[in-house]
């Protein structure tokens, strides 16, 4: 099983699922937004999985935005903000195999990937 975790290094909520799989004996990939970007490609297959409304983070990137970019938001305008500012994209995303996990709760990874 192929484990990849998206995400910044400096959140606190990456910080808490690394600590899990580690803990775990699960071997995964860290792939840094700032760092490496996001691929249009893996974010329509994300948003196809589970919807761009779970996987846009409307914490402080999002509310520094103008008003005008925050009006009117539907699936092509956020798909846009989040490939443009990629810290928009809530964190940790899982990918599991063919499987998608959004944010961390200890629960979800034990029925996801807990051994």
């Amino acid at each position: 099983m192929t484990i990849t975790m998206y995400g910044i290094t400096n959140c606190d909520t990456i910080k808490k699922a690394r600590v899990w799989l580690e803990s775990h004996d699960l071997p995964y990939r860290f792939h840094d937004y700032r760092a490496e970007g996001i691929e249009a490609g893996k974010l329509n297959g994300w948003v196809g999985k589970v919807g761009w409304e779970k996987l846009l983070n409307k914490g402080s990137t999002f509310r520094e935005l103008p008003e005008a970019d925050k009006q009117g938001l539907d699936e092509k305008k956020a798909k846009a903000l989040m490939l443009a500012k990629p810290t928009m994209i809530k964190r940790p995303v899982l990918e599991i195999g063919d499987r998608v996990v959004v944010g961390f709760k200890p629960e979800v990874y034990e029925q996801t990937v807990g051994k």
